[in-house]
């Protein structure tokens, strides 16, 4: 009888298999089979969790371990690790991921005991699941790695298949991309191979999700298609369409997502209640949210019905996030049709859910919802209370926003970047307090960092320290664009805060952004530029400059904001000169700053490479070579030119070298997407990520760090305003103390004289790194034929400029 119940278990005839295992604990219970009875009851709850009878799987594991508990052999460690496994899958799905993690622990002991290799890795698998519901995906990767290690050994396997998927679905979720795709491939081979139907749906749709990530919108629809075929039942088939949906949509084709819409509402209707039917309907529902007329696909009524059935259903399987995350969606419909007191009340309701489960994701939602509404009656105190709120559940989650249910949460441009905007706007209202200053500045620092989170899809900026303990000379600049200004917070150490706007749109002020950069190009008008230049000029600095701010000041450091972050602050022009001929200039993302020491108060060591010809599709640099023999005349190097610049080279010199310098010129892209941000060695790619592993190399001893970085060759992604995120991201994460590179594919004659200069500026004593490239521009303006802006204001220095 138990094995006819595993038959018809593994065939996803869970009803079927209810009745069987229902008989089963009966027969046994008659012929005194405790250990059997026990197994049937265990088996039993296994089903009735797949029927989403949550009381009844309850009852049902409760009797097995009574059972258990009751006879208490010695020799069945196998029974109890079965009976425990079931348990702890019970206490994953029911919300209690921390118990289930203990208990699959004591699963996985048992299950050692009783010499079952595969049973122990099995729990290994489900506690990694666990840690990524709890938002612990770094901790499940490293376990899910160790695991497929071992699966790797052995035969193709359901449970070889399993750990497969789930370290294909984490490097998903944590934006390994190309890695997923691969192992999730490889799971998919499996499954085909041994017939594991029940596990096909769930490998395409996450390759689905993959392709669509990877800018396949065709192979991605063809996955989806394919999960409706090979669906085992309609909650599968379901998640297919929806999946269809988002592809549609976010690639603007309503005309084929306006049919699947009135489909998708009808199966919802029809599926039971469970954990993933709530979600599904929540994240239909989110989707459709999302679209300026969602009535184009369905009438509001219909998903306002949606939301109220989903709330009801999450109450009576008492589970509290779905009931949180229907209400805001609930919410956000009445605001759609300005029913401003009902969204208030749903709003409110579902915060103070979250906020007694603790659900720091939902809170940031929520809070945000609440506070939008105040802000919309006009009670701006307290929308900033609830502001605050939002942001606070924010930072709480750091680097594991990535960890939020998926389904219902959307982009960081979306759901998290308008929180700290719109609360920075609220606070620099009218004539602000240094009180609100002091809030303002330290969320523009918050919005960075949290940006920086975002793009390497994990917590970057730890170790830090505040710039006025390292440089009490330096200014500090955070102009920030909002919808109807643009505001300039302007600090110093030990001075009050000064705060500076211009009255203009958004739009206007991104209008003069993209004008200036156009014209950075040597081939525009320079009348014309220096004419927006200044425009710019008077709106971030003249101010201060007027009132006399900048008298003491050496370095000014800017914490720039959006598109800003594209133009090179040293060659903002003041109609005689630029800025870099008055101050040296560096851009960090806020105070937040690891200490550094100067260099040029000891002997510089570097590692120099570079590529000067032809290579992978892209084109010649040929003064590289000339530039990397100077710089190595300049300054003991040890150096890789061409052939000898691999990645393993670079790894290497980096790991036994006690350099304190990298200078690397060769191709190089930054881009707002962490796949496309990368280095080009003689023998390929290297992506951000591993360079920034490979430069920190050299153990945790901060004698050995890096002191500064060079990237002279570089571009960042055309048309990408955000793409110096990726320049950030490297300057923090790499663990280098500074960096220097181009915002723009530079002359390479030029970058080699700048860069020459540069180095025999920093062999000077008491000179810091800013100073000195600030003397190298200097020099190309004055003394060169490459005065124009194009050729040496593309040079910014990011990190600690001492």
């Amino acid at each position: 009888m138990l094995e006819q119940g595993r038959n018809l278990y593994q065939l996803g005839n869970f009803t079927e298999a209810v009745k069987v295992w229902q008989s089963a604990t009966q027969h046994y219970r008659n012929y005194h089979d405790h250990l059997n009875e026990s197994l049937s009851w265990s088996y039993l709850s296994l089903a009735q969790q797949e029927l989403n009878q949550w009381e009844a799987a309850q009852e049902s594991i409760n009797n097995s371990l009574k059972i258990l508990q009751a006879v208490q052999p010695a020799g069945d460690a196998m029974i109890w690790a079965q009976v425990l496994n079931t348990q702890a899958s019970l206490q994953l799905q029911t919300g209690k991921a921390e118990t289930a993690i203990t208990t699959w622990q004591q699963a996985q002991k048992y299950y050692e005991q009783a010499g079952d290799t595969i049973g122990s890795l099995g729990t290994q698998i489900n506690q990694a699941q666990a840690l990524q519901n709890l938002g612990f995906y770094r901790r499940s990767k490293q376990q899910l790695e160790s695991i497929a290690q071992k699966l790797a050994l052995m035969p193709d396997s359901e449970i070889k298949l399993s750990g497969l998927r789930s370290l294909g679905l984490t490097l998903q979720i944590i934006g390994d991309i190309p890695k997923s795709q691969e192992v999730l491939t490889q799971s998919l081979a499996i499954a085909e191979k041994i017939g594991a139907k029940p596990h096909l749906s769930s490998i395409l749709l996450h390759l689905g999700k993959s392709a669509s990530e990877l800018q396949d919108p065709q192979t991605a629809l063809n996955y989806f298609d394919e999960v409706e075929q090979v669906a085992t039942n309609p909650s599968e088939q379901l998640q297919g369409r929806l999946a269809q949906l988002k592809l549609f949509l976010n690639y603007n084709k309503p005309e084929l997502a306006a049919p699947l819409a009135p489909q998708i509402l009808k199966q919802l209707k029809e599926l039971p209640p469970s954990h993933t039917s709530l979600y599904a309907a929540i994240n239909f529902a989110a989707t459709l949210n999302r679209e300026n007329n969602p009535e184009k696909f369905l009438p509001l009524k219909d998903l306002g019905e949606l939301m109220a059935s989903t709330v009801k259903s999450a109450q009576q399987i008492q589970y509290a996030p779905a009931e949180a995350y229907a209400l805001h969606q609930w919410g956000k419909l009445y605001i759609r049709t300005k029913q401003y007191a009902q969204a208030q009340k749903l709003a409110a309701k579902s915060l103070a859910i979250a906020r007694q489960i603790h659900a720091d994701d939902i809170i940031a939602q929520s809070a945000w919802q609440v506070g939008r509404l105040y802000k919309q009656q006009g009670n701006i105190p307290a929308a900033i209370d609830a502001y605050t709120e939002a942001v606070k559940a924010l930072s709480a989650l750091r680097g594991d926003l990535v960890a939020i249910n998926a389904d219902v949460q959307f982009s960081f441009r979306e759901s998290v970047e308008p929180v700290y905007r719109e609360l920075v706007g609220l606070l620099l209202e009218q004539q602000p307090t240094q009180d609100k200053l002091v809030k303002a500045r330290d969320l523009i620092e918050a919005l960075q960092v949290a940006e920086l989170d975002n793009f390497f899809r994990e917590a970057c900026l730890d170790k830090a320290k505040q710039i006025d303990q390292v440089d009490p000379t330096a200014t500090v600049i955070y102009p920030i664009i909002l919808p109807d200004r643009l505001a300039v917070i302007i600090s110093q150490s030990g001075q009050p805060l000064h705060y500076y706007v211009t009255s203009k749109t958004q739009g206007e002020i991104e209008q003069v952004l993209d004008k200036l950069l156009a014209g950075l190009n040597p081939v525009s008008d320079s009348k014309e530029r220096d004419r927006i230049s200044q425009q710019l000029y008077d709106w971030l600095i003249r101010p201060a400059e007027k009132d006399q701010i900048f008298k003491n000041t050496k370095t000014l450091v800017f914490v720039l904001d959006g598109k800003l972050r594209n133009i090179p602050m040293g060659g903002l022009y003041d109609g005689e000169k630029y800025l870099v001929e008055k101050y040296a200039i560096a851009l960090s993302p806020g105070l937040q700053l690891m200490t550094a020491q100067s260099i040029s108060s000891h002997r510089i060591n570097a590692i120099v490479g570079g590529i000067s010809q032809a290579r992978s599709g892209f084109s010649a640099l040929p003064a590289v070579e000339a530039e990397v023999k100077e710089i190595a005349k300049a300054v003991s190097s040890d150096m890789l030119l061409n052939q000898e610049f691999t990645s393993q080279a670079l790894a290497e010199n980096v790991k036994f070298s006690s350099a304190s310098v990298v200078h690397l010129a060769t191709h190089g892209q930054f881009s707002s997407r962490l796949e496309d941000t990368f280095l080009l060695t003689w023998d390929g790619k290297v992506n951000v990520k591993e360079l920034s592993e490979l430069l920190q190399n050299r153990g945790s001893d901060p004698s050995k760090a890096i002191e500064l970085l060079v990237l002279s060759a570089c571009d960042t992604a055309t048309g990408d305003d955000r793409a110096v995120l990726g320049l950030a991201g490297l300057a923090v994460k790499s663990g280098a103390r500074s960096t220097i590179a181009t915002l723009w594919p530079v002359k390479d004659k030029a970058a080699a004289t700048l860069m020459t200069n540069f180095y025999e500026q920093l062999r000077k004593p008491n000179i810091t790194k800013a100073e000195a490239l600030r003397q190298a521009q200097i020099n190309l303006i004055r003394q060169t034929d490459f005065h124009d802006p194009f050729f040496w204001s593309g040079f910014v220095l990011v990190g600690n400029w001492f």
